[in-house]
């Protein structure tokens, strides 16, 4: 494994847990992101998953990266119904996570056919 394919397998464990823990919080810090809503908020968590995990899994079809990160998105969507956690469950926002999963992983797949043409 190349030094590049492994920092880019710790950058996108490192967003993960970063979009899971400020998901799962009860009172997650305010970020700048905060002033353009909820859903921009998790497009941007899971494009960016998609796009670190389509670069640092090349080999990985990225249907299984796309059906794993909207996987992600649906349970933690489920974790946030615990009344303890008093955040809110919505599947508008697995709807954003996904959407957002597959414009990033459309274009990686673009750049899959470029990159094996040449």
């Amino acid at each position: 494994m190349s030094k590049q394919t492994l920092m880019l397998r710790l950058l996108f464990w490192a967003a993960l847990l970063f979009a899971v823990t400020m998901a799962l919080l009860p009172q997650p810090p305010h970020t700048p992101a905060d002033q353009f809503g909820d859903k921009f908020e998790h497009m941007l968590a899971f494009s960016t998953m998609a796009a670190l995990a389509a670069a640092a899994y090349p080999r990985l079809p990225l249907f299984r990266i796309g059906e794993r990160l909207s996987f992600l998105g649906a349970m933690i969507e489920v974790v946030q119904s615990i009344p303890e956690l008093h955040r809110d469950c919505d599947v508008r926002d697995w709807a954003a996570d996904t959407l957002a999963i597959t414009v990033v992983l459309l274009i990686a797949g673009l750049f899959r056919l470029r990159w094996r043409r040449r």
